[in-house]
């Protein structure tokens, strides 16, 4: 679509009207410029977005929150719905409530850390718990002092010990040493003990134990280490107690998440307006607004801005290269914008790849899954979804993208002789006794993907060829736009005639020799072409001449691009076989109550799984067969996608705006 550049020019005091004018509409581009013209300034509002951005912060933080303390219930398809619409004056209300719901959200997070805080406590007790387990048996507070006449040592060694060794231990340290001790806990890598000697000896029972590893506890108290213990379980119960109040306190905030959602998208929108104020430039009394519309809406725009502010100036002109680009496509190809997007949006001297793109989209993705059951599921499941979910435009297109597929892939099934595999022959057999095959079933002629492999190779590369002399026809006709008449003839042209050239000479060998000949003939004219002129560039005779040789070693990269055509039939076989061979593995148990119930299991997990397979494949596989073979040949992409300024929300939109 082409765009315009735009200059909205107004009084100062109608900007908050025409911004929110401009973001109902959704059609301006925002140009950003680095420095302002002369005369001119720019407002500061690095500190009002600063608040925005920590209030949508804020509420994000809370939703996250409640999603893992009251995970709200949603069904498979919430995930199509579209946003749910509000009035205008609804803003109004969200704006004037959510002092209330960011205090809220504070209360949320605040209740979160106090059970952080209590989890991370419970750990501490926990590992207390665990150090005070071994002197469980010491009767004495572990602070024990020193008597009058007797040193006291409580701790432990890093090794374990009975009252032999650790005698024998002792007396090795310090032979001269008296000591009395207790071991109050033992094992293979610790033992915990009571030890007194005689004060006068207390340096030398000190480097002693020293030397044999001795560490006293880190918090040694004037209780027992029972009483301790005790004392931790009892705070332990209470926290416990805590957490639970605290966690029922959380979840009843649960009521609140429409509401916090609505503000996080308030604060959202007001920081992109607030975005775009900072980008104004501005005086006293008048400000200016740079952007890009699509040609098409510039009548709109101009009646949204008069609107807003009669005395507003509009100024269109013609679009630099750089200018954003916004797809405009029929009904049928709209949903496979995405397609093209995904790859790059066109640039300025691009064509729109999206019409052409769209019908190769769906008719290879139909060849690739080829089972009609399958094709009518996607047809009853994507417009269920487009009738009952009401989506946004994004979602909207893509239902689409796959409605159009389910019907390409009916077409390719009927053809095939696909429904659900082999289901209505099996179900003939299973009924009648008689053995049948979908061929003698239906009533009109089908390929089958086993028995007619070579046919279907045949026509996969036959219909690879007319997809890549469509990307060709694309870039030959690029080159004529841009007067680029030698890339249009010699490097494009040339070439497509070749690629026919060869398309006849193989038709010729199961048609006839007149096919033969002509094809030849076309094939090598076109040589001749392409080495006369594809060392154009190059010096001198001898140049030119190697030049063009040497561009006939292309016609490798071709042979390569068509075989990869043949990954139709591979899909398409995969699909039938993994079928029948489900509905087969139904019928092992015959005609009975049992069998019957195993066949509809077997026959629905079986399908279910082949569908999934075999729908993800046929849009990976259709996908590269665009952009690898197609877009190769006449596309480069690297255009600025379009980005209006918009209710850029994800719960709400304003009815009867234009945001999708």
């Amino acid at each position: 679509m082409k765009m315009k550049s735009v200059r909205i020019i107004a009084l100062k005091k109608d900007r908050k009207r025409i911004l929110e004018h401009i973001q109902d509409s959704s059609l301006v581009h925002i140009r950003h410029f680095d420095e302002c013209e002369n005369g001119f300034e720019r407002v500061d509002t690095s500190a009002q977005l600063q608040q925005f951005e920590r209030n949508a912060a804020l509420t994000e933080q809370a939703l996250k929150i409640l999603d893992r303390v009251a995970p709200e219930k949603k069904s498979l398809l919430s995930s199509f719905k579209g946003r749910r619409e509000i009035e205008p004056e609804e803003i109004g209300k969200i704006a004037a409530s959510s002092v209330k719901v960011i205090g809220i959200c504070n209360k949320i997070c605040d209740l979160d850390k106090q059970l952080a805080d209590s989890a991370a406590e419970r750990v501490r007790i926990k590992t207390a718990l665990a150090q005070l387990e071994a002197w469980k048996n010491l009767d004495i507070p572990m602070n024990t002092p020193d008597t009058a006449n007797t040193a006291v040592f409580l701790g432990s060694l890093p090794k374990g010990y009975d009252n032999t060794s650790l005698s024998e231990a002792l007396a090795a340290a310090a032979p001269d040493l008296l000591f009395e001790f207790e071991i109050i806990f033992s094992s293979s890598n610790i033992t915990c003990l009571f030890l007194v000697t005689p004060k006068s000896q207390k340096e030398t029972a000190d480097n002693a134990l020293r030397t044999l590893g001795f560490s006293r506890p880190l918090n040694p108290t004037s209780k027992t280490p029972s009483e301790k213990a005790k004392r931790f379980r009892k705070k332990d119960g209470e926290l416990v107690r805590k957490s639970e109040k605290d966690l029922e306190t959380l979840k009843t905030y649960a009521r609140y998440r429409e509401s916090i959602e609505d503000t996080q998208d308030y604060f959202v929108l007001r920081s992109e307006k607030y975005k775009v104020i900072s980008e104004l430039d501005q005086t006293k009394n008048v400000f200016i607004l740079y952007g890009y519309v699509p040609e098409d809406d510039c009548e709109k725009l101009s009646e949204i801005c008069k609107r807003a502010a009669p005395d507003c100036i509009i100024e269109y002109e013609d679009a630099e290269d750089d200018a954003p680009v916004k797809l405009k496509n029929n009904a049928f190809a709209e949903p496979a914008e995405s397609i093209v997007t995904m790859y790059s949006p066109p640039s300025k001297k691009d064509v729109d790849p999206t019409p052409i793109m769209a019908f190769f989209f769906y008719f290879f993705f139909g060849m690739m899954f080829s089972d009609a059951g399958y094709g009518l599921i996607l047809i009853i499941a994507t417009t269920i979804g487009l009738k009952l979910l009401k989506p946004d435009r994004k979602m909207k297109n893509n239902l689409n993208l796959f409605r159009y597929c389910g019907v390409a892939t009916v077409i390719w099934g009927l053809i095939f002789g696909s429904i659900f595999g082999d289901a209505p022959a099996v179900v003939y057999t299973m009924v009648t006794g008689k053995a049948i095959t979908m061929q003698q079933l239906l009533p009109w002629p089908i390929l089958d993907t086993q028995k007619d492999a070579l046919t279907i190779m045949i026509l996969s590369i036959a219909l690879g060829l007319v997809h890549v002399l469509a990307g060709m026809c694309c870039k030959f006709y690029v080159c004529l736009k841009s007067k680029d008449y030698a890339g249009a003839f010699f490097d494009t042209g040339l070439w497509m005639t070749m690629l026919i050239g060869f398309a006849v000479l193989g038709a010729g060998i199961a048609a006839g020799e007149i096919l033969i000949k002509i094809g030849a003939g076309i094939a090598i004219v076109s040589a001749v072409g392409l080495v006369l002129t594809q060392g154009r560039d190059k010096k001198g005779i001898f140049g030119k001449l190697f030049g063009g040789l040497g561009s006939l070693y292309d016609i490798t990269s071709y042979i390569s691009d068509l075989l990869s055509y043949s990954r139709l039939l591979a899909l398409g076989l995969t699909t039938g076989v993994m079928a029948q061979v489900f509905n087969m593995l139904s019928t092992l148990l015959g005609t009975s109550i049992p069998g019957i119930i195993y066949m509809i299991v077997i026959f629905l997990v079986g399908h279910a799984i082949t569908i999934g397979l075999n729908a993800l494949g046929s849009y990976v596989h259709t996908m590269r067969l665009q952009y690898v073979e197609m877009f190769s040949k006449f596309y480069d992409g690297g255009g600025k996608p379009f980005e209006p300024f918009s209710l850029n929300s994800k719960k709400f939109k304003i009815k009867n705006s234009n945001d999708q």
